[in-house]
């Protein structure tokens, strides 16, 4: 099985301007298991795309790949990497 959180690395790394400020982290809710995509501000344009197509084909990628989970994923696009 794939891990959910690589691909999506790999598939926006290199879709950005600043390929070391992506950041992927994994939580779980009641209903998801959820990732968030973080990028630099300046490239959140970019992973979205003109009117969410981009984000909507990343989207249905990952939403396509066989999870080793037993809930739905959601990928939710953040505006900024989380401090640590």
């Amino acid at each position: 099985m794939v891990d959910i959180g690589s691909l999506i690395k790999a598939i926006v790394t290199p879709l950005v301007t600043k390929p070391e400020a992506v950041a992927v982290t994994a939580h779980e809710t009641d209903e998801y298991m959820a990732f968030d995509l973080a990028v630099a501000p300046e490239d959140v344009g970019r992973v979205i795309g003109k009117q969410g197509r981009v984000a909507q084909a990343i989207r249905t990628i990952v939403y396509s790949v066989k999870s080793p989970y037993s809930k739905r994923v959601r990928l939710n696009i953040l505006d900024a990497p989380h401090a640590k």
